[in-house]
């Protein structure tokens, strides 16, 4: 199947998230509007002349007749080459004819770029006259920012590329070379010498990207002069190609964001505009009428940065005005009365800023961040002397000379000369007890100190890194773990070590961080910061996803603030946790010319500078000064900070005790929670001794009959769906409610399952379409509004059927319907609001209790669907449509006032089902019985083996359920029926199916709302009150196709590749 057909299917699918009104001669035209609408999904092609266009400059994407790809990763030649495959389906959209060259097997010895282009030029030199885009990958994940020869290395690479596009320019006219670093964040560095050392992992590969990037940079902006320059030309992407091999995103999505980044770059785009923007949903770019072309240097001149000189102060001091600098008299036996001339021991555990990474490094210099400045760190540096390097411990040694425990110079956390600054680059709150750890055994081995007798004074700052990660996985990153971390640091020390102060630096507020890299005059490397520190940088100004950065950052502050508030270390007198907060609210330092101060910080826009630390040392010494309950909060670097000193009054350092605070306890605890489900192993399976007159005391065994309404999940669209072409076949027979395929051992159903209870069960659908359905009336694309209808169908059908008897066998009914009422609501608010849902399910109800008899009917309460964004797949098509397929709750922002909305009518909808059933409007009638299964009420992500969104619950288009999906709602429908009512499980968690629950001695029957037993029910404590998002679109897809319209798509798709095969004179490669 060719491209361009692929993406016709694609418009065909995001058509069907839209209802289709076709009514008389309107019909046709409607149809047509519809198409419009769909294919403006794609790009339009830009209006070109029939003729080759003179020069690379003015080449469109249209012009583009083969893609070609160099330099293709060794490590990930699977993950670059589907990358290449995706920006050919791209190119495919104004040339279907385009031919892209399949990447080659990666042969036995390793070839030089130079050979590859050789090679290349060989195997297309009856092309000349055509134009082409080579894709040229420059690979950085073998070199190592650590190393020695680290320069000269990445020189060594520059060169490569500058001879390989001599070669092609020379010998592949009329070609535009498009080359990308290509580099990983998670990838382990098997050539590199310093893989095993403390340098983090992601700042180590960010630093080596960027030193690549800026190399090929400066090359290519001043290349050879050639006689080809309409004919040839070579341009670097803007960023670096960055695999996230290891991110909450999955590989398959990654790579279309690749992709993506690289199509757009590869336009002729407006300078500082993007129309791609990296989240949840992909936007495919496309050229302009103002801006046609593919980019070159010449048709889009890069912006020159104008870097903004800070004037830097090279005076790093601090002069100590304090008089009296005295110890106490004799050695304090209270951590409520020490003088800093009592200390003895400094030490200090935390990330890159305790480890003082770049604090020293030249401003042009980026590869320097990775070199760790400990002897100047503001904790714990000690480094010559206050006079020329401001320090906690060269503060402290002021008023005791003889201080031990400082680190000095340039090294690790394992040097000699780190000694108690155990900070590692890129740690996490997670790595604090092991940090603590190490720091109890240096103490306790070291013969300089008296670990019983010495005073000591900790300093822990950490969460910066947590902040960086957390939009990756907000549960592992919740501010409740962070503080779980910390508290599991801090209980070591307070058990281990005697007579210590420890500061506990709340957490910086990161955002405003953000202002260096929307300024462009200081040439901030932005994507380096983006590579680092992901979470905090890539969310747009005035989004819900930038106010959840700003949410977290205080919900860090706040647990830590509660940690200390707590009480818990101030249980003896030689030990206490000052939190010291003047981080909590800091302010960019400007220029005078309005820019932000760039030196305060390193080369990489992100770490501080010595400029920074040194403010930061003062801070930390006043706030050691100031009461508990009243210390300062909020700095502003540009205004200056001057020590502060003991006072007459106050000559220790303030502590909770000495400052009269008092504690008002930790925050209250939510009870752990309960596991739910049982193999199956009934035994008790045998029907009533005679056939119950009531439904309030039938057995599995009694139910003779089933029938199933509702929309595509009930009719099992896209079930066994192999292939997106398979989509559209509707496999009833594994339906979840319905389906009758096989027996249980191969198909897990509740029709299935009540034939272990009764062989003869009627009613069940068979096999693909709608030959066998059965009593199946579920309709594609149906909303509750069609539901009566349905039911007309159902008791007509019931009644016409010779093998039934309509009056007196047992019938069990489900209706299962909502999904595209809900996905659709914000299109049309009145005709599908809750009330209006309300009112067709009482219809509905009404129906089939005035005219069915002997009937249990299982409503199902409308899934909590706040999204399926986390659910993805290895294909470009099917990570495009989600967008399409559910607008109302897949287009809003997290934390939007949008979704919000729609959280709440989703919650509306399920409140109205329950008030409609349990209205007493159906109680009337012994022989009838309304009841509502809840568990879709809460929905938890299935997640896989390696903790990450489990995609085999779902069908190809990543949106119907697959038939392990359908599988696991039939377990969780039976258990609920076997569950009373008022104690029915309202989660689901999509676990495997074979926890099938029995009917028991004590209650073998259905329950209903008479028989159930007086049981309160009980929320599982893991399920929020708003649960994760991932299922918005499963039923986004409830009605998201409608028939005739796919149909007429999927003609017009047929027709289109038939038409092109009559006239194709070429084959596709890809």
């Amino acid at each position: 199947m060719n491209r361009r057909c692929a993406l016709l299917i694609l418009t065909a699918f995001v058509a069907c998230s839209y209802p289709l009104t076709v009514a008389g001669n309107d019909g046709k035209q409607s149809t047509e509007k519809s198409k419009e609408r769909y294919m403006s999904i794609l790009c339009t092609p830009i209006p070109s002349t029939s003729s080759a266009p003179p020069s690379v400059h003015t080449l469109a994407p249209a012009d583009v007749s083969a893609l070609h790809a160099l330099g293709i990763p060794a490590m990930h030649r699977d993950e670059a080459s589907r990358v290449v495959s995706r920006v050919a389906e791209l190119l495919s959209m104004f040339n279907p004819e385009v031919m892209a060259k399949p990447v080659e097997e990666a042969s036995s010895l390793p070839r030089t770029l130079q050979e590859e282009a050789e090679s290349l030029v060989r195997s297309i030199s009856h092309q000349v006259t055509e134009w082409k885009v080579v894709l040229l990958f420059v690979p950085a994940d073998s070199l190592c920012a650590c190393s020695s020869d680290d320069a000269e290395k990445v020189k060594t690479v520059v060169r490569e590329v500058e001879e390989a596009l001599q070669l092609l320019q020379e010998r592949l006219p009329q070609s535009l070379v498009h080359v990308a670093v290509w580099g990983t964040i998670h990838q382990e560095d098997s050539q590199c010498d310093c893989k095993y050392d403390q340098i983090p992992h992601r700042l180590h590969r960010a630093t080596i990207l960027k030193s690549l990037q800026d190399s090929l940079s400066q090359a290519l902006q001043n290349p050879k002069p050639h006689s080809k320059e309409e004919e040839f030309a070579a341009v670097l992407q803007s960023a670096p190609l960055v695999l996230e091999q290891a991110s909450g995103s999955s590989t398959w999505f990654d790579l279309d964001r690749l992709a993506m980044q690289l199509w757009e770059n590869m336009l002729q785009t407006s300078m500082g505009q993007s129309q791609f923007e990296d989240g949840p949903v992909l936007n495919i770019p496309c050229p302009t009428q103002e801006r046609p072309h593919l980019r070159t240097m010449k048709n889009t001149p890069t912006r020159k940065e104008i870097e903004t000189l800070a004037t830097v102060d090279p005076f790093m001091g601090t002069e100590m005005n304090c008089a009296d600098r005295s110890p106490s008299p004799t050695i304090p036996t209270s951590v409520h009365e020490l003088r800093p001339g009592d200390f003895k021991v400094v030490a200090a555990v935390g990330d890159s800023i305790t480890a003082a990474n770049g604090v020293g490094a030249n401003k042009d210099n980026i590869l320097l961040v990775i070199n760790e400045y400990r002897g100047l760190s503001w904790s714990i540096g000690g480094d010559e002397n206050l006079t020329s390097v401001t320090t906690l411990p060269n503060i402290l040694k002021e008023f005791n000379p003889n201080v031990t425990g400082f680190s000095e110079g340039i090294c690790k956390a394992t040097s000699r000369l780190s000694f108690l600054n155990q900070a590692v680059a890129g740690a996490k709150s997670a790595d604090m007890v092991s940090q603590v750890n190490k720091l109890v055994n240096l103490m306790k081995n070291d013969k300089r100190i008296d670990f019983q007798n010495d005073w000591k004074v900790i300093t822990m700052f950490i969460g910066g890194n947590d902040i960086c990660d957390f939009c990756t996985d907000s549960t592992f990153f919740s501010p409740s773990n962070i503080a779980i971390r910390i508290q599991q640091a801090l209980d070591i020390l307070h058990k281990k070590v005697p007579r210590a102060v420890v500061n506990l630096v709340e957490l910086l507020n990161v955002v405003p961080l953000r202002d260096l890299h929307k300024d462009p005059a200081l040439g901030c490397p932005t994507w380096f910061v983006n590579y680092v520190c992901p979470c905090v940088l890539r969310p747009k100004d005035g989004t819900t996803d930038l106010q959840k950065v700003a949410d977290f950052n205080q919900a860090y502050q706040l647990v830590m603030r509660q940690l200390i508030d707590s009480g818990r270390y101030d249980t003896h007198d030689n030990f206490t946790v000052i939190l010291q907060p003047f981080m909590r609210e800091v302010h960019l330092p400007m220029l005078e010319n309005g820019h932000p101060d760039r030196s305060y910080f390193t080369p990489d826009c992100f770490h501080l500078s010595q400029k920074a630390h040194t403010l930061m040392a003062r801070a930390l010494w006043n706030n050691m000064f100031e009461p508990v309950g009243n210390k300062t909060f909020t700095q502003d670097f540009e205004a200056g900070i001057e020590l502060k000193c003991p006072s007459e009054t106050h000559p220790f350092i303030r502590t909770a005790v000495n400052s009269n605070y008092t504690f008002p306890g930790p925050p209250p605890t939510t009870a752990p929670s309960s596991n739910w489900g049982s193999d199956f192993t009934c035994t008790n399976m045998a029907p009533s001794d005679s056939v119950p007159t009531s439904a309030h005391k039938v057995r599995p065994g009694d139910i003779k009959v089933v029938g199933a309404l509702g929309d595509s999940i009930t009719a099992g669209f896209g079930a066994k769906a192999k292939s997106l072409m398979e989509l559209l076949i509707e496999s009833r027979g594994v339906s979840w409610s319905i389906g009758g395929d096989q027996n249980l051992e191969a198909v897990t159903t509740l029709p299935n399952i009540l034939r272990k209870f009764n062989p003869e069960i009627k009613g069940m659908s068979m096999g693909q379409g709608r030959n066998q359905s059965g009593l199946n009336m579920a309709v594609s694309g149906a909303k509750i509004e069609e539901i009566p209808d349905q039911i007309r169908t159902l008791i007509d059908a019931m009644k016409s059927d010779t093998t039934l008897d309509f009056d007196k066998d047992w019938k069990l009914v489900t209706l299962f319907i909502g999904g595209n009422d809900l996905c659709q609501y914000c299109n049309d608010r009145d005709s599908l609001s809750p009330q209006k849902y309300a009112h067709h399910m009482m219809t509905s109800l009404d129906l089939l209790y005035k005219e069915v008899p002997r009937v249990i009917v299982n409503i199902l309460k409308i899934m909590e669907i706040e999204g399926l964004r986390q659910i993805k797949r290895d294909n470009v098509l099917c990570n495009l449509l989600q967008s399409y397929l559910c607008p109302c709750f897949i287009l809003p922002k997290d934390n939007s006032l949008e979704l919000s909305e729609m959280k709440r009518i989703n919650r509306d909808m399920q409140v109205e089902t329950e008030n409609v059933v349990f209205s007493g409007r159906y109680d009337g009638r012994e022989d009838f019985a309304a009841v509502v299964q809840p568990f879709f009420q809460n929905t938890v992500v299935p997640l896989s083996a390696e903790s990450k969104p489990d995609a085999t619950f779902f069908s190809e288009d990543c949106f119907h359920f697959s038939e392990r999906g359908h599988a696991s709602m039939a377990v969780a429908l039976w258990n609920s029926m076997l569950e009373p009512v008022g104690g029915k499980q309202t989660y689901n968690n999509f676990t495997d199916a074979r926890h099938i629950k029995c009917p028991t001695e004590e209650h073998p029957y259905i329950f209903t709302n008479v028989n159930s037993f007086p049981i309160r029910e009980v929320d599982d404590p893991h399920v929020e009150e708003t649960v994760p998002v991932w299922l918005a679109a499963v039923l986004a897809v409830a009605g998201l196709v409608v028939g005739c319209f796919v149909t007429g798509l999927i003609c017009y798709c047929t027709t289109k590749r038939n038409k092109k095969r009559n006239s194709q004179s070429k084959n596709t490669a890809f």
